[in-house]
This record gives C-alpha cells, sequence and structure tokens, in this order.
C-alpha cells in the first residue's frame, strides 16, 4: 500500500483531481478481507453542470457530495449499483469523481467470490462491478478517503498515456470531454465515446 492522498489532493477541480487518479490504488479493507486495484478510468462532475446529482441543490441523497473533499459520495443507481464517488473541491461545490473502473492488484480471490466471475479483467470494469468487487456499499457513503477502511493511495508508477473523452451511461452534458482512462487498459468499462 502506497502513501494515502491526502484531503488537500481532493481541494481541486474534479476534472484535475479524476486525471490525476490515474493509477491511483483504491484499496476497501472489510471483514471479509482486504481487496484493492489500480484505478484505470474517472469521470469528472461539476456542480454546476446538468449531470452532476448536485446541479439542483443539496438533498438527503447527495449531501455527501456537498461535504468537504477526500470523502467518498456513495449511492444506489437504478436501485440496482452502488456507485463511488470522490468528494473535490470545496465544501458546498457538489463536485466529484466517479471511479468508473480500476484492474485488480490484491484480493483477486475474494473479489472472484463477490462477483462470480473469473476473468481478472471483468471483474471490476465498471462502476457498478467495482463497487461488487471491493464490498463498497451505502454504508460507505460520506466515508473519508483519508483514513479507515476505504482510501486511495498515490500509485507506484505513472499511469501512462491518458485518453480523454466524452463521459458515458448519462443523457445530459454529454459534450463534454470529462472521461479519464489508462489508453490501452484492457479493465476500462468501454472504449472511448467521441
Amino acid at each position: 500500500m502506497g502513501n494515502v492522498l491526502s484531503q488537500s489532493f481532493y481541494a481541486r477541480c474534479s476534472s484535475e483531481v479524476a486525471r490525476d487518479l490515474l493509477g491511483a490504488e483504491l484499496r476497501h479493507e472489510t471483514t471479509d478481507g482486504s481487496a484493492a486495484g489500480r484505478i484505470v478510468e474517472t469521470e469528472a462532475y461539476l456542480g454546476a453542470e446538468p449531470a452532476c446529482h448536485g446541479f439542483r441543490g443539496r438533498t438527503e441523497r447527495n449531501a455527501a457530495l456537498f461535504g468537504g473533499p477526500g470523502r467518498a459520495y456513495v449511492y444506489l443507481s437504478y436501485g440496482v449499483h452502488w456507485l463511488l464517488n470522490a468528494v473535490c473541491g470545496s465544501s458546498g461545490d457538489a463536485c466529484g469523481v466517479l471511479i468508473r473502473a480500476i484492474e485488480p492488484t490484491h484480493g483477486l480471490a475474494l473479489m472472484r467470490h463477490r462477483r462470480a466471475r473469473c476473468d481478472t479483467r471483468q471483474l471490476a470494469s465498471g462502476p457498478g462491478k467495482l463497487t461488487k468487487a471491493l464490498g463498497v456499499d451505502g454504508t460507505q457513503n460520506a466515508a473519508g478517503l483519508c483514513a479507515g477502511a476505504l482510501t486511495i493511495s498515490a500509485g507506484l508508477t505513472e499511469p501512462g498515456p491518458i485518453t480523454v473523452s466524452r463521459r458515458i451511461g448519462i443523457s445530459k452534458a454529454i459534450d463534454l470531454p470529462l472521461r479519464f482512462h489508462v489508453t490501452g487498459s484492457r479493465c476500462v468499462s468501454r472504449p472511448a465515446q467521441g
């Protein structure tokens, strides 16, 4: 495990954080064991744009997004998949980075058990897949990412070339180039869009 990223790392524009999270290690310690992976795909969400959950203001559901930087914003998507975001910017900005995919590096047997999958490339190649593989759910909402069971640490090496494209899986502000992924990674959710 590398150096856990500090709160100041997240106290920046979410598009900068999204790019800089590539290559970092996302780790979750649970009673079942530890699982981790190298972040290979992210998407930035800006509080002032309509695809962001904070666009219309603070609610009970999105309150964590308005908290201080360096916290997790975990929500249930379509009543099926938990999705994990890192809160960015300043308190009240409602900016975040969706962690879309990781390359599994630790706890593969546990991830395979949780996902009932054998192919390492498919274990966490999407935002719902990675939360299931890591055992992340709503109980981690608003948890700090700088200490505790759910952490993100600096990567040991540079991620390599980065591809920037428009975000996927949304219907608003789709033209913004706010999706970042490690070029050529076989663990990303989908190839670049436009």
